[in-house]
């Protein structure tokens, strides 16, 4: 079986090479890699192939940035010709970015089966991009690897109901096997001068708060007000957003210290060690569960349903600042901890489902 294997952002290389680890040794499964470049600098891109040994994609777009519109449609071109030239027997997409589109319309188009990693994940509002992004591939897939029984559910809600595997999470595979690494290899907490415990550590990228200036200038402010440092990885166009929406000021607190984004091991050690996490990642939010420290998410809503009835994970928006400030000074661990992601073994048992798929 030949498979073709469409990423283009960070979390997405961090999911492929858990499950590439285990395509490779199978004799009768073939992958071909495709890069979209939809993350292009090295810190957002080449650092994670280089660091979690991703094999080299056999195709690089290198589409870079742009509307959603140009940068989804230049995908399309480039992959539907791949797809025609490689003729794979399914193509696999990861998530809910614009190459998961971009991926799974080339190939519903030329009725190329799909199989869909973290599938059934909604957070039921549909002005996020990445909500629609799901939702279309979802309903495009043939083969929809679940990592919740909530995810199994809500496709069972929109009527999909074969081909549906719960699988477990594919990041909680990549965090136990490379933690014990990172925790022993990265000198992050050292070369910032941190001490374990005593730091906030903060990421934004989602587009209704870096674009919206209210919810932008509210989640900033709240960093400035915080009882300990905020250590802030700037997403490249959240730090853009804040340049022209003229909120350097509060960017340039001595509360806050800005840095590059972190590779996936220096991220892993200082999520590790952090006091709280504060984020509208999922990613983010997953990682903070699995590594066992309290999440506050600076959006309405989450598809990591699971996270906030466990008390792990605190819903608070980024609208009013005595919620984010509240929620902040109240934070805690649960004594409680579900398994709600499996048992790290959800690579194996995708390949295993690819290789009975006929």
């Amino acid at each position: 079986m030949k498979i073709l294997t469409v990423v283009g952002a960070r979390p997405q290389f961090i999911k492929a090479c858990m499950l590439s680890k285990i395509i490779v040794q199978e004799p009768d499964l073939q992958e071909i890699i495709v890069h979209t470049g939809q993350h292009y600098d090295v810190n957002m891109s080449d650092i994670f192939f280089n660091e979690l040994k991703l094999p080299v994609p056999d195709y690089h777009l290198k589409i870079g940035s742009g509307p959603h519109g140009k940068q989804t449609s230049k995908m399309l071109c480039k992959l539907e010709e791949i797809m025609v030239e490689e003729k794979p027997d399914i193509v696999l997409v990861y998530g809910d970015t614009n190459s998961t589109l971009a991926g799974s319309l080339s190939a519903a188009k030329l009725n190329i089966p799909i199989a869909h990693v973290e599938s059934g994940l909604r957070s039921y509002n549909k002005k996020m991009p990445e909500e629609i992004n799901r939702v279309v591939t979802d309903h495009l897939s043939t083969l929809f690897f679940c990592p919740t029984q909530t995810a199994v559910n809500n496709l069972k809600k929109e009527g999909i109901n074969h081909g549906v595997f719960l699988t477990g999470d594919i990041n909680y595979d990549a965090l136990l096997f490379y933690k014990s690494y990172a925790l022993n290899h990265s000198t992050i907490l050292s070369d910032l001068n941190l001490t374990k415990e005593e730091y906030y550590l903060a990421t934004i990228h989602r587009a209704e708060n870096t674009d919206n200036y209210h919810r932008l200038k509210t989640i900033l402010e709240a960093f400035n007000e915080l009882d300990m440092k905020v250590i802030f990885p700037i997403h490249p166009r959240t730090k853009e957003k804040i340049k022209q929406m003229n909120l350097l000021n509060l960017l340039h607190s001595s509360n806050i210290k800005t840095i590059e984004p972190l590779p996936y091991f220096d991220m892993i050690h200082i999520e590790n060690f952090a006091k709280a996490i504060l984020t509208d990642s999922g990613g983010v939010q997953k990682e903070a569960y699995m590594l066992r420290v309290p999440c506050i998410t600076l959006r309405d809503e989450t598809e990591w349903t699971e996270t906030v009835d466990s008390k792990w994970n605190t819903l608070v928006g980024a609208s009013n600042l005595g919620n984010i400030s509240h929620a902040i000074a109240n934070v805690k661990k649960p004594s409680n901890y579900p398994a709600i992601f499996g048992d790290g073994h959800s690579s194996k048992i995708m390949t295993n489902i690819l290789l009975n798929f006929k």
